[in-house]
């Protein structure tokens, strides 16, 4: 062996939520395991994400008393992927993910994952769909706790100030600030919060942040190795066309990585390639993505190199967004399920249920689009009453701060109005003209809406019969999405066509073994995460179902690669899959 080579059982590419966790079932099958990643800071799109992990039956959930039964699951996840997934991923998934967790929590203390009943999966009207949901979060954690390695965790794309955290449960809370005085108690909290962070020096973060502080803890007390700076550039082929390893760039120099069980891709999607992306979806405009800034499809384009099957390359976890000129993305999520609001496309009517779950509100505004009406963007329209009672765009219906770390007080910020992405008018007519829709079908989109708001009903697209669309609207209200818009000022937010990723990639069996268009198996090869295509076809569960499926799969595989794929022989290794 030279000084480039480096043999290992099994080699992990990439370090969000699913490559750690396969690499810590590797090595608690006693298999020699390293983990090498692109960036200079691990967690990917984990770190940046909301932390939640959508996995019905899990540990946290069983300790409640809530067992939802794995058929009545599989009966779900087979209705909302309408017949894209193979029955084999779906039932592995909904066997393996509470396995996934129990592994965990007997793997490392850092594990502390909780169930809070309440956030209803996504379609949970469906036969199987759950109104408690199957959403599993951890705590907080001081991520002092890292010592060194905390300055190696991927921060998020927009830093709060210091004591600025909010849990799952918090974050209802706290859009309810005007609502109950337990959004006011999230409120007093922050403040403590704040106040901690100065003094003591409270490092705290909370959701996808913590989930991967906790992986990389876990990883750190077995010793698992992770080389961070570390691309990988081609996988390595025998002749036979398994895959037995890969050669990496580390220190300036390439180096060959021999990975005598198998080689498990996490490295994410091709979130911010946008060649690649405008070549699958025309639709986009611009990257508006949330996803990890160096996702650039280096795993997926590795698996084609060597012959693997790619699907759904035209989708992604889309999520509605407001764009900020300096290219700040913001989620637009409670606004969407907030009473006095209707969101309208170039013509000024209504398309869907506004309060619908993101992916269905976005494949609405791409169907739109394609029809031949502007729909990217669209525009939400609102009124001041709103302005003064919801949590808009991160403004905070209180009293003016002097200093707040967000907008507080009773007026719009004016960098809003300059921005371009926020209209006011004192008449429809008038926001009409602002945003480039006919006037007179804005005021007809807006009488209609108000006549079905008061009346309590949306007869139009039925927003606010599913209990979902409920979750962050106002519990004071018969219907808690609907309340009419009342008098000027009104107000339009600009949406765009966001994401947290893109969700297609290379094609997978059910234990996460990559798969040619003949749906052969590439012996030695496995895909989780955005680097594989998603278990959840084109739709999404509930909050976690991106997280839930690659912390599983990367555990499938490594249980997968740990009992089923013999030690590499003596065979000669080729790279790229060339003639022997």
């Amino acid at each position: 062996m030279t000084e480039t080579e480096h043999v290992v059982d099994v080699l992990v590419i990439g370090s969000g939520g699913g490559g750690m966790t396969a690499a810590l079932a590797a090595d608690a099958s006693g298999l020699d395991t390293l983990v090498v990643e692109k960036s200079a800071y691990f967690g990917g799109s984990t770190a940046l994400s909301g932390g939640g992990i959508w996995v019905p039956g899990a540990p946290a959930q069983r300790r409640e008393g809530y067992a939802p039964d794995p058929d009545d699951v599989v009966t779900y996840l087979r209705a909302i992927t309408e017949g894209l997934v193979d029955e084999a991923r779906l039932r592995q998934y909904v066997a393996a993910a509470p396995r996934m967790m129990e592994f965990l929590e007997q793997t490392s203390t850092w594990f502390e994952f909780v169930w809070k009943p309440g956030y209803a999966d996504y379609y949970p009207e469906l036969p199987g769909g759950s109104e408690l949901g199957s959403t599993i979060n951890v705590p907080a954690i001081d991520l002092r706790e890292l010592g060194d390695e905390e300055q190696h965790l991927l921060a998020p794309l927009a830093l709060a100030p210091k004591g600025i955290w909010l849990g799952p449960k918090d974050l209802r809370l706290f859009y309810q600030v005007r609502q109950s005085w337990r959004g006011k108690a999230v409120l007093v909290k922050l403040l403590w919060r704040m106040f901690r962070a100065r003094v003591f020096g409270d490092r705290m973060a909370a959701i996808g942040q913590s989930l991967a502080a906790r992986l990389r803890l876990a990883m750190l007390e077995r010793d698992i190795p992770l080389w961070l700076d570390t691309p990988m550039t081609e996988l390595i082929t025998d002749g036979s066309g398994a895959v037995t390893g890969a050669v990496v760039h580390r220190d300036g120099a390439a180096q060959r990585i021999t990975a005598r069980r198998g080689v498990i891709l996490a490295s994410g999607g091709f979130d911010h390639d946008m060649a690649w992306r405008k070549q699958y979806q025309p639709v986009l405009e611009q990257d508006w993505s949330f996803g990890n800034p160096l996702a650039t499809g280096d795993g997926i384009r590795a698996g084609e190199r060597v012959g693997a099957a790619t699907e759904l390359l035209d989708e992604a976890w889309w999520f509605p967004a407001l764009c900020w000129p300096d290219g700040r993305l913001q989620f637009m999520l409670n606004e969407r399920m907030m009473p006095s609001q209707f969101i309208v496309n170039g013509n000024g009517e209504r398309f869907i249920n506004e309060a619908a779950p993101y992916m269905d509100f976005a494949h609405a505004m791409i169907a739109g689009q394609q029809s031949g009406i502007t729909h990217i963007p669209c525009w939400l329209i609102t009124d001041q009453r709103s302005f003064h009672r919801y949590v808009v765009a991160g403004h905070l219906p209180i009293p003016k701060v002097p200093g707040a770390p967000v907008p507080t007080g009773r007026r719009i910020p004016q960098a809003w109005l300059d921005s371009g992405v926020v209209k006011a008018a004192n008449s429809f007519e008038e926001l009409a003209a602002a945003i480039g829709v006919p006037p007179e079908m804005l005021r007809r989109t807006a009488n209609r809406f108000n006549e079905l708001a008061a009346a309590g009903h949306d007869d139009d697209f039925n927003r606010g019969d599913s209990v979902y669309d409920n979750y962050y609207g106002d519990p004071t209200l018969p219907n808690p999405n609907l309340h009419p818009l009342g008098k000027p000022p009104y107000y339009a937010f600009q949406i765009i066509l966001g994401d947290l990723g893109t969700s297609g990639g290379l094609r997978t069996d059910e234990h996460a073994r990559v798969l040619r268009a003949d749906g052969s198996v590439i012996d030695g090869l496995y895909a989780v995460g955005n680097t594989a295509s998603p278990v959840m076809g084109r739709s999404y569960a509930g909050a976690g179902a991106t997280i839930g499926p690659a912390m599983t799969f990367g555990y499938v595989a490594a249980q997968h690669l740990s009992v089923g794929r013999r030690l590499l022989g003596t065979q000669t290794p080729n790279q790229s899959g060339g003639n022997p």
